[in-house]
Order: structure tokens, then C-alpha cells, then sequence
């Protein structure tokens, strides 16, 4: 159950370059870039001026908080799809050791910014980035549970309340497509069940459906702004649990041609290519 970025070589040349660096706009776009690439330095870097430039803004800390889980599910190994094509080969062998450190720090930018996300809720319940900063939220909480600490109940839980600020945005910003990812991951979570699980679930409130889930996830790979390579990630890996593996290098491929510093998507398709292949 998935329940799993030349070293300047002149002073001069340096000089320039942070002249040209502070004069640029901060984009969270450019650092959601560095992170997918895996440059969390970078990522990280360009996270701390938008939120210096946005100090309000519930998403300067939140994909902070973003950064520092990529980070550390690939320091620790969880990011390589094989571990969630099959539920059994993920959850069996090896008991992961999270960096305290690092935890501790998620779990205080997270708390920043579902408090400035509720300050400015408070003023304004319809406020999207703050709807989106609380499901982007529960979602990184239902991450650390379920892939690090191996929390199902606990990661369900969170993906739940993450679902349920999706739809507050959703109804007031239909097009906001990046919301999506957690409705459809949700959908797709639970109709991923066996039936009597999933039967269990539906009268605790979990609602589940495959194929509605994958649509939502499919949305927003297709026009998602800040999520849509990790929709890709998510579809690559549903789409191998279903045995669609055209429609699974299809995505990574996808994610090697945006991403070409990341090593983990040319292993990905190297391994993809090299199964289909195989007699």
C-alpha cells in the first residue's frame, strides 16, 4: 500500500553572478526546479528569499518544509520507485533511520506555516495560497508517516485532511490543478485496497476510487504549477502497480527530459527499459 542539482572560477565571474542573482525575481517555480533536479541546496536557497520577499505567504515555509522531505526520502533511499510497485518489497527489509535534525526542522517550518496560513484564513477563507499551503501541509505530514516512520493509519489520516482543504480550494479555484495530486492520491490510496479493507475505511469516512484517482493525478501532471513533475512520479508509479509500462516510461522519460540533473530518473528509465527487455 502506498500509504512510498563548475565551481566559479574568478572572483570577477563570481561577482557577476551575484549581482545577476540578486537583481532576478525569486521564484518559488525556480525552486520547486532545483528540487526536483536535486539541488536542495539551490532549493533551499531560493525557498528563503521568496519567503524573505513574502513573509505572509504560508508557501515560502511550506515548500521548505517540502524540500527538507524530498531531501531526506532520497538520503535515505525511499525515492526509487521500484520500493512502491510492489507493496510487499517496499515494507519488507530495512527499518529507516530519519535525521532528527532534519525532522525537527520539518516539523517547525510546517508549523510556521499552517499558522500563517490560519492568520490569513482567518481574514480570508477563500485566501488559495493559504488553501493550498494547508493541503500541501497534510501532505508532506502523510509522507514523513507513511514512507519514513511506516504510519499507514496515521498517513491516511493526514491524507484525508489533505483532501478535504483540496476540495475548499478546488470550490473556489477550480483551475488550480496542483490541488489534485492529493485528491487523486487519496482516491487512488484507498480504491487501491483490498475490498474489505477499503469497505472498513469507507465507514470510517475514506473514500476511494482507482480510476478517479489516476484522472485527478493525470490533471495535474498535465497543468499542475508546482506539482505537476510529482504528479508525474506518482502516475509512472501507479501505472507499474497497473502493468502499463508504456504509459510508465512515458513519464519518466518526461521527468529525464526536464530533470537531466537528477540521477534518479535516468536509473528509473534505465531499469524500465531494461525489464521490458527482459525474457
Amino acid at each position: 500500500m502506498v500509504t512510498r542539482p563548475g565551481l566559479l572560477g574568478v572572483l570577477l565571474l563570481f561577482v557577476a553572478t551575484a549581482t545577476a542573482r540578486a537583481t532576478q525575481p525569486t521564484s518559488l517555480e525556480a525552486g520547486y526546479g532545483l528540487m526536483y533536479s536535486f539541488d536542495f541546496a539551490a532549493a533551499g536557497d531560493e525557498f528563503s528569499r521568496w519567503t524573505a520577499d513574502h513573509p505572509g505567504d504560508p508557501l515560502g515555509p511550506v515548500s521548505q518544509g517540502a524540500n527538507l522531505l524530498v531531501s531526506e526520502l532520497s538520503r535515505l533511499g525511499v525515492l526509487e520507485a521500484q520500493f512502491f510497485v510492489s507493496d510487499s518489497s517496499f515494507t519488507r527489509g530495512r527499518r529507516l533511520e530519519p535525521d532528527q535534525a532534519v525532522r525537527a526542522r520539518f516539523g517547525a517550518v510546517l508549523a510556521d506555516g499552517a499558522r500563517l496560513a490560519d492568520a490569513r484564513l482567518l481574514q480570508d477563507a477563500g485566501d488559495r495560497n493559504s488553501l493550498f499551503a494547508m493541503a500541501l501541509i497534510c501532505g508532506l505530514r502523510a509522507d514523513y508517516a507513511g514512507l519514513i516512520e511506516q504510519r499507514s493509519m496515521a498517513a491516511l489520516s493526514y491524507t484525508r485532511e489533505g483532501m478535504r482543504w483540496a476540495n475548499k480550494l478546488l470550490a473556489v479555484a477550480p483551475d488550480w490543478a496542483d490541488a489534485r495530486v492529493a485528491t487523486g492520491i487519496s482516491e487512488y490510496i484507498v480504491g487501491s485496497l483490498v475490498a474489505p479493507l477499503r469497505w472498513v475505511l469507507r465507514l470510517a469516512g475514506y473514500s476511494g476510487n482507482k480510476s478517479k484517482g489516476l484522472e485527478q493525478v493525470r490533471i495535474a501532471a498535465e497543468h499542475g504549477r508546482l506539482l505537476a513533475p510529482l504528479a508525474r512520479i506518482l502516475l509512472s508509479i501507479a501505472y507499474q502497480r497497473e502493468g502499463d509500462r508504456a504509459k510508465a516510461r512515458a513519464m519518466v522519460a518526461s521527468l529525464c527530459r526536464d530533470f537531466p540533473a537528477n540521477p534518479m530518473f535516468a536509473r528509473e528509465l534505465l531499469r524500465l527499459d531494461r525489464s521490458s527487455n527482459a525474457p
